[in-house]
């Protein structure tokens, strides 16, 4: 009881239906290689679901760049048996994804110059489509359907005459809809017709020109009309007929369909159907011929396949993901479309503009599980988040000061970006420099990342751009409203950072002394320079001596050289223009305009004493 309880639960596998129940890959094979009849309708009904099913798959698959690889995968198939599949395959995905329609006609195109019998079945069937679809009223449906037979019209798998006769159905007695869908099929077809029948297309267009003069269309459908005008104008510019990575077709091999609106009366849907072939041994044999034949294969590639072709086929994708991982171990694969590091970006980004506040931004981002070396690619991501803001936020800060106080690891990589960020700020916009110094500005301010890095900033006049000068400027005004100027001073005068702040307040040369001491006096920050201005008085007066010296020994003597007295001079203007205090500047001053003061009054008593002798 229990045996023959099992072999009618087999039974029951074998021959149900489409939508029964679901037979693993593995098991099917089994259950092939346990019919030993290969005629049987079990055996039949099983490579039926497998060509099926591998039909779905390479349809699904079909793209511009693989579209040579899938039709060749095709052609293994029996799509002879399998064609009323194929169509329903074919039209079910350009319906969900009408953006591939131009994919999908291409491989109608090469299919049709093989066999002609399955182009011909895909255009009866789109044309009952449409005609269903104009009858029920059924907008979606009549679109998907045109552009598909447009795009077959370009392809030259139907004649011009089809395109023409839909034009003139939809025409004829105009609805806001059918005005629609008449103007979605022209811009697709426009540019064929406008080749292959420029009298038939000058008709539609004079019978567009009519609709829109009889105002009955809304507004919205009038306007379409007009910006169809202007893309004929334009001669279909934006609307080719068949993309240049399309145009696979030599336009002798292919085989052009009569086929009419009244000539599409029956879509065999019969084909779609399992149905026993009791000569089906010697079909696999003729179409093995066929494929042969189309596909170039040798006799040693053809051994390993068994009679039932399709079905052995069925199972492909598993076969080639084991021979990948097979040869894994000895082939190194290099994904150069970056396409993990793009998902970990779009991770990030998401997780930072979804979070509420920094700490579960932090939270979320720690568990992310980073491979090591991609910490730099979240703080990198973390400061072009807070740079597209339109002003800075302080929560972004906030998750940079957490991930360093957390970890020290990623001190690292902020500090690096900081260095690299100074080197190409004048490529950054205003708004963004604003947020990225306020950034690090705050992790300056939490002691989140060294100040060591400071050293990378040298306050010149030769080199600094006026980008870098204002993110100096921002990033030193926010730390002085973070900390306070008395912090501040403390820590520009703290022993162990003077290496690192040797660049932002110079002492080497006198003028890039002067320099930094204006620049930090302008932005406000003038108390940071009270050293520097101290240096500036005290150093140059020990040099100041020595071009006193010099005067005197030029008085003994006589007989010496011009170029050691122009040196002298200049050395003399320079230590007196540094030694001289503000103090004593503005007394100079007030003597040179009394002395202008009093050369004007003699001036003009003497003009007046010379006016009375007159």
């Amino acid at each position: 009881a229990a045996r023959t309880a099992q072999a009618k639960k087999k039974d029951d596998l074998l021959t149900t239906k489409t939508g029964g129940a679901y037979i693993p890959p593995a098991k099917l094979r089994m259950m092939q290689q346990s019919i030993t009849d290969k005629s049987s309708e079990a055996f039949q009904r099983l490579a039926w679901e497998a060509l099926k099913k591998s039909i779905n798959g390479l349809i699904n698959k079909v793209n511009s760049p693989n579209i040579a690889v899938i039709v060749r995968e095709l052609f293994a198939e029996n799509i002879v048996r399998g064609r009323g599949l194929l169509v329903q395959s074919v039209i079910q995905a350009q319906t969900a994804s009408p953006t591939f329609t131009h994919v999908y006609a291409a491989l109608a195109a090469i299919i049709n110059t093989k066999f002609p019998n399955i182009g011909e079945l895909l255009i009866k069937r789109l044309i009952i489509n449409f005609k269903r679809g104009f009858k029920r009223k059924d907008k979606l449906r009549c679109t998907s359907s045109v552009r598909y037979i447009a795009h077959l019209v370009n392809q030259q798998v139907a004649h011009e005459v089809l395109a023409l006769e839909i034009l003139t159905l939809l025409l004829e007695n105009p609805t806001d809809d059918s005005a629609e869908v008449a103007i979605t099929f022209l811009k697709e077809v426009g540019q064929k017709l406008t080749e292959v029948s420029p009298r038939g297309i000058h008709a539609i267009f004079e019978r567009l020109r009519h609709v829109l003069h009889e105002s009955t269309l809304d507004k919205r459908t009038q306007y379409m009309i007009e910006v169809m005008f202007q893309v004929r104008k334009d001669g279909f510019k934006d609307n080719p007929s068949v993309p240049e990575e399309l145009d696979l077709v030599e336009e002798e091999d292919q085989f052009t369909h009569m086929t009419t609106l009244d000539d599409a009366t029956s879509g065999e849907e019969i084909l779609n159907v399992f149905k026993l072939d009791p000569e089906y041994e010697q079909n696999e044999e003729k179409y093995k011929a066929i494929k042969k034949e189309l596909l170039d294969e040798g006799s040693g590639s053809e051994s390993g396949s068994d009679s039932g072709g399709s079905d052995s086929d069925s199972d492909s994708d598993s076969e080639d993901e084991e021979k990948e991982g097979g040869e894994g171990g000895n082939t190194q694969i290099v994904d150069n479309t970056e396409t993990n590091l793009i998902a970990l970006r779009r991770t990030i980004y998401l997780t930072l503009q979804s979070s509420l506040e920094y700490q579960e931004a932090t939270h979320k981002l720690l568990k992310l599980q980073l491979k090591p070396g991609q910490e730099h690619e979240l703080c990198h991501m973390i400061i072009d988040c807070c740079a597209q803001q339109r002003t800075y936020e302080k929560y972004f800060g906030l998750i940079g000061q957490r991930f360093c106080q957390v970890n020290k690891m990623y001190a690292e990589p902020f500090q690096k970006i900081f260095a690299d960020t100074y080197s190409t700020v004048h490529r950054l916009e205003t708004g963004k420099l604003r947020n990225v110094a306020k950034f690090f500005a705050h992790l300056f301010f939490t002691d989140a990342i060294g100040w060591e890095v400071m050293g990378v900033i040298k306050l010149n006049e030769d080199d600094t751009t006026s980008s870098s000068r204002i993110f100096i400027k921002l990033l030193w005004q926010e730390l002085a409203e973070y900390i306070g100027m008395t912090k501040l001073i403390a820590r520009v005068r703290d022993p162990t950072l003077q290496e690192a702040f040797d660049g932002l307040f110079p002492r080497d040369n006198p003028r890039d002394t002067r320099f930094a001491i204006n620049f930090f006096t302008s932005i406000g920050l003038g108390g940071l320079t009270e050293d520097l201005r101290g240096h500036l008085k005290s150093a140059p007066k020990v040099a100041a001596a020595l071009p006193n010296m010099g005067k005197k020994s030029r008085k003994k003597s006589v007989s010496s050289s011009s170029s050691s007295s122009s040196d002298s001079s200049s050395s003399d203007s320079s230590s007196d223009s540094s030694s001289d205090s503000e103090s004593e500047d503005e007394k100079k001053k007030r003597e040179r305009r009394k002395k202008r003061d009093s050369r004007r009054r003699s001036r003009s008593t003497s003009r007046r004493s010379r006016g009375g002798r007159r």
